[in-house]
Parts: C-alpha cells; sequence; structure tokens
C-alpha cells in the first residue's frame, strides 16, 4: 500500500536506531559534510533512507524552534526595472541556497509606499531587509533603525548603513575620461535622480574627472529626472532645445541614455558622428544598440546583498561592498 503521509524526523532516527537531536543536526547541515554528529559513514546513512523515505523537512516546524521565518522582504522601486529585477535573481538565487525565501514588492519610489511594504513584511516576521530603493538620505530608514530591523542596502548607498553596491563615482569618472580622450567640450549630463546615491556618484565622478582635463561642465547643461527612457527623451529634449547640439551625451542609466538616442535619430543627428553618446549598467538593451555602457555587476550585487545580511541576522561583524566597474566601449562613442 502506498504510504499516505510523509515520513518523519522521529521515523527516521527510529529506523536508524539513532535519537532523533543527531538526525535532525545532520540533515540541518547545509554543507553535508559536518562530522561532529556522527561519522561519515552514519551521515551517509541518514541521508540514503531520508532520500529513499522522501523525508521533506517541516520549514515552519522549524521555523517556530527557531523563532525564524527564513524569510526575507526585499522592496525595490519597480520590479520591472531591468537592474533591480537582475539583482533581484541574484538575492532569490542566494537566499534559496540557504534554506531562504525572498518575497518582494514595489515602493515606486514613494516614502509613504516604501513605509507600508515595509511594515507589511515586518507583520509576516521576515528575518531581514535588503532595500533597492533607498533615498541617499536615508529618510526611510529611521524606523528600522529603531527597532534594529537588520536590513541591507542594494544598488543604492545611504552613510552609516550596511551596502553592496557597484563603484558608481569610478564608474563616472571612467565616462569623464572617455570622452576628454575624444577632445569633447560640449557635453550633456542627463544625471538621473538627485535624491539617490547612484545620481550623485555617478555625476560626481564624471564631473571631477572632465575637471582633472580641465573640462567645465555648466550647471545649465546637467538635467535632472528620472532613470526611464521618457525621462530620458525629455532631459535629451529640452537641452538640445536649450543649448543646441553637444559633442557627447552621459546619462547615468542605459534606458535615459536609449531615449536620449530616440530624440537625436528624431532630429537627424548621427551617432557617434555628430553626438557621442554613453549609459550606465551594461544592460542587453545596451549590447543589443551598441550602446557604450559601464558595466553593472547586477547579479552579484543581489548575491552579495543577500549574504551580507544574513550575516547582519546572524550577528556578525559586517562591512559595505563596494563592486567594481568597467566601462564597455561600443558603436555609440567610438
Amino acid at each position: 500500500m502506498a504510504r499516505q503521509s510523509a515520513v518523519t524526523l522521529k521515523e527516521l532516527a527510529q529506523a536508524l536506531e539513532l535519537s532523533p537531536s543527531t538526525v535532525s543536526r545532520v540533515l540541518n547541515d547545509p554543507s553535508g559534510i559536518d562530522s561532529r554528529w556522527a561519522s561519515p559513514e552514519t551521515n551517509q546513512k541518514i541521508y540514503d533512507l531520508a532520500t529513499e523515505l522522501g523525508y521533506v523537512k517541516n520549514q515552519y516546524a522549524a521555523s517556530l524552534r527557531t523563532a525564524k521565518s527564513l524569510l526575507i522582504g526585499v522592496v525595490v522601486p519597480r520590479l520591472q526595472d531591468y537592474v533591480l529585477a537582475t539583482m533581484y535573481e541574484g538575492i532569490d538565487e542566494a537566499a534559496l541556497e540557504h534554506g531562504y525565501a525572498a518575497v518582494v514588492a514595489n515602493s515606486l519610489d514613494q516614502p509613504a509606499t516604501h513605509d507600508l511594504r515595509v511594515r507589511k513584511f515586518l507583520d509576516r516576521r521576515i528575518d531581514g531587509l535588503i532595500l533597492g530603493d533607498t533615498p541617499f538620505d536615508g529618510a526611510t530608514l529611521k524606523s528600522l533603525d529603531k527597532e534594529k530591523v537588520p536590513f541591507v542596502l542594494v544598488n543604492r548607498r545611504s552613510p552609516g548603513h550596511l551596502s553592496v553596491t557597484c563603484n558608481d563615482q569610478m564608474g563616472g569618472r571612467l565616462v569623464g575620461e572617455h570622452f576628454a580622450e575624444f577632445g569633447s567640450k560640449k557635453i550633456f549630463l542627463l544625471a538621473g535622480d538627485h535624491r539617490m546615491s547612484t545620481s550623485i556618484d555617478r555625476t560626481t565622478g564624471f564631473i571631477e574627472a572632465l575637471a582633472e582635463q580641465g573640462i567645465h561642465l555648466p550647471v545649465s547643461h546637467i538635467a535632472y529626472g528620472g532613470f526611464d527612457t521618457s525621462s530620458g527623451e525629455k532631459a535629451t529634449r529640452d537641452l538640445l532645445d536649450a543649448h543646441g547640439i553637444p559633442e557627447a551625451i552621459f546619462a547615468v542609466n542605459d534606458f535615459a541614455a536609449i531615449g536620449a538616442l530616440g530624440v537625436l535619430r528624431e532630429r537627424g543627428l548621427k551617432v557617434p558622428e555628430d553626438v557621442k553618446v554613453v549609459g550606465y549598467n551594461d544592460t542587453p538593451l545596451a549590447s543589443g544598440v551598441g550602446l557604450t555602457s559601464v558595466h553593472s555587476p547586477m547579479h552579484e550585487i543581489g548575491r552579495r546583498g543577500f549574504d551580507l545580511l544574513l550575516k547582519n541576522i546572524q550577528g556578525e561583524e559586517c562591512e559595505s561592498v563596494q563592486l567594481d566597474t568597467n566601462l564597455v566601449i561600443r558603436s555609440t562613442s567610438r
């Protein structure tokens, strides 16, 4: 007769003539090689019988014993954004490897929505948070600090808080040095959202690199807005109408850069002959249209974000992580 219910830990222990605590410790060892609880031969017998009988760990019961839910909450501005979606894939992948589940929610970069999403996660007893929607001033983090909730920032940073980002200031510098090599003087900067570290750091590095080469970027040639295609289109139209044709355009996001390319095309301007264009993040779409872009290790940022959060949850000493970038040169700036 077919078995009607899943085998229990106690039944496994009885069949092997071992204590339930020994079987539990062996099966809960994530490496599968710890010999502190039993010999390698006994370990193998436990794994073999558990597989044969179809033993499945009861995560709910485990969470009650350990006071952990094995859930983490992830808040991003928009999951439809390729950059954040790729980072979430890295988070989810790393979480699964450690027995956790990652649940994601959108904040639309609205503080009130962010607070609501975070509160919903906390009500569900999540073990920690990964936040990809934090402004540079960290205003949305005050309640988490007060409640001592473990959390890590990804993609964006805020001083005094754990984060995993790429070196955005260096990324901006790489673009400034690239334009300086061509002797470009009249340059437009599509700077994104001025509240976010991604905008602040990329812009700062870019302007500093130009200044070191004796190139001045007027404030009037900098347009702030969003990180999407429509924002890039609007910023490019406004700058062209106000200041004429530049020699080069740097957008701090690939999608804004693609918006700029569309406007240049509709104005009859050739890229790179008339105007050179560079974006940021090196998304697959950038490769598809030949856009020069600063490479951001998006998937790795997500994985490292979970790793850092897990250390935080476990009470280990933690430091922020900053990953390297490089400039991928393609046809829009050759």
